[in-house]
């Protein structure tokens, strides 16, 4: 949801004039888009926000401004923190900040040549930008069609900070897909915090049959969507993951725990039992597709045998990845007032699931041993540069190494790779580039498998 709000704010800055850089200190205006769903999260948005007085400082003309769930949750007392920031906008918000970024644009005119390059000599902090614009950001559109959540999980803050359930109208989602498409978009992700209890405001119609629609648009190459729950994951859906080869192999389904007297504390609405019932219905008609999931440990009450349980589900649904935290209280929400677990058992608890969960997603990225995928390209590896990293269609991150000068000369217009793959790791998958395709249903051109000559002396 935040990668989606952070596409739309930049380009609503694109329209208003302004180019998107990716490094702080060459930006007239800094928006930092926040998460709260973790005090992590929270933390870190404070910290990143704190380095960025230092631009401030050596820049006055600078705008910084926060956004997101943080923004909305502490706009109250956000200033009194963090003076140095210039403008607060919630999460229902977007249009207002998209205004004031218009507004501000003729008080920057054009940055001239010696200008730039002293700004080029500040220290870059505060991290690069995500999910701005590059060379490969139109590849993957997200395509937001609910916001809000009306399910008031007690360890959740996002129905406090987004609001209730917001369905867009399903003409406004096909039509956005579409213009996705036409800009070269060959990934559409449908974004909603529970995305699967979307019902269009005008006809009623349901989740599965806004995928059915989008998923029989013509250019559509990929379809994907996030974040589903349980209790809306229908077998009319199942019937729709299975009917449209378009959709990629994946569901993601969080569970959060194993253990039905958490669930329940939890305010889940569904059972392990009725969590089981719905995956066997998912696997018997959609074979060979990927199941991921959440889970939440050291939740305030889960004994010793309620996180047995959790340990025993994991291995039971044999997931292909989990997302998996430590609680964390949030403001606002009941669970925060309930006697807490110890960190010390928080953190024992989580390795020992992070552990159970290596054995299923490393098992799940072993099977890919001497396969070809095609996969979608991401850019250049961020930790090597000499590496192209890349989504496989059941969301597995695939690297190899760069053959043809990617990071001098990229080629959004070539964007599919065939890897084969050689190796499986916790964070994915790593092999050679064999080939390459404008289409994923297209054919490829070959390329060139780097020899490396060993001459004994």
């Amino acid at each position: 949801m935040n990668e989606a709000d952070s596409q739309d704010i930049a380009e609503r800055a694109q329209r208003a004039g302004y180019t998107v850089v990716d490094r702080p200190h060459e930006a007239a205006i800094l928006v930092i888009n926040t998460c709260t769903v973790r005090d992590n999260a929270e933390t870190r948005a404070y910290g990143r926000i704190g380095h960025l007085k230092m631009l401030k400082d050596a820049n006055p003309g600078m705008r910084l401004v926060v956004t997101g769930c943080l923004a909305e949750q502490d706009r109250d007392r956000m200033q009194k923190i963090v003076p140095h920031v210039d403008a607060i906008f919630g999460t229902q918000e977007l249009s207002q900040l998209g205004d004031a970024i218009a507004a501000w644009r003729s008080e920057f005119g054009e940055i001239d040549s010696e200008e730039a390059e002293e700004r080029a000599l500040l220290v870059p902090i505060g991290g690069s930008g995500d999910a701005v614009a590059d060379a490969y950001s139109h590849l993957r559109a997200f395509v937001t069609v609910q916001r809000g959540c009306s399910y008031y999980c007690t360890f959740c803050i996002v129905p406090h900070v987004r609001g209730r359930f917001d369905h867009r109208p399903m003409t406004a989602v096909l039509a956005e897909v579409e213009q996705r498409l036409e800009q070269g978009a060959r990934e559409i992700t449908l974004v909603g915090q529970t995305v699967n209890a979307y019902r269009d405001p005008a006809s009623g119609a349901d989740f599965a049959d806004l995928l059915s629609r989008v998923a029989e648009l013509p250019g559509l190459e990929r379809l994907t969507f996030l974040t589903s729950h349980p209790k809306d994951f229908t077998a009319r859906i199942i019937r729709v993951l299975a009917a449209h080869p378009k959709i990629n192999p994946r569901l993601h389904l969080p569970l959060q725990s194993g253990s039905n007297p958490v669930l329940r504390k939890m305010n889940r609405k569904y059972t392990v039992e009725e969590y089981r019932a719905k995956i066997e219905a998912f696997r018997a008609s959609c074979s060979g597709w990927a199941l991921t999931t959440d889970f939440v440990v050291g939740f305030p009450g889960e004994s010793d045998d309620d996180f047995a349980a959790t340990l025993a589900s994991c291995r039971e649904f044999g997931f292909a990845q989990a997302f998996s935290f430590v609680y964390s209280p949030r403001r606002g929400t009941p669970a925060a007032r309930w006697e807490q677990l110890s960190p010390e058992i928080g953190a024992e608890r989580l390795r020992a699931l992070n552990h159970v969960v290596d054995e299923g997603l490393l098992a799940h990225n072993a099977a890919k041993i001497g396969t070809t995928v095609r996969a979608l390209i991401c850019g250049p590896s961020k930790k090597d540069r000499t590496k192209l990293a890349a989504r496989a269609l059941d969301n597995v991150n695939v690297i190899a190494p760069d053959t043809e000068g990617e990071a001098r000369t990229p080629r959004p217009n070539e964007p599919w790779l065939d890897i084969r793959i050689e190796a499986a790791h916790r964070w994915g998958c790593s092999g050679t580039i064999v080939g390459r395709a404008r289409h994923f249903d297209g054919p490829a051109r070959a390329v060139a498998v780097p020899v490396l000559d060993l001459i004994l002396a």
